[in-house]
């Protein structure tokens, strides 16, 4: 991971962890069942923005230097990584 990326995603995880504890206490106390879910979709929210940020440097670093090198088999690993993220395959 970049060097400018790293604090980047540690802070969305500070932050997403914060948000998780918040649920577990509106959970502990009672609080409206919408207020949670809104709370849940915000964190849900949060992931996927820190999953853009760590894809997109995956692709800056690792991808770049795979399709700039001589190594087919590297190249072939990296797009199939990217095929199994976006097709959702495992």
């Amino acid at each position: 991971m970049k060097s400018e990326t790293k604090p980047k995603a540690l802070q969305r995880l500070a932050r997403i962890e914060g948000q998780v504890r918040g649920v577990a206490r509106m959970i502990e106390e009672d609080r409206y069942c919408v207020d949670v879910v809104r709370q849940i979709q915000a964190i849900r929210a949060a992931l996927a923005s820190l999953e853009k940020l760590a894809l997109d440097d995956h692709l800056e670093t690792c991808v770049d230097a795979a399709l700039a090198s001589n190594d087919v088999d590297n190249r072939k690993a990296k797009v199939a990584e990217l095929v199994q993220i976006f097709g959702g395959r495992s």
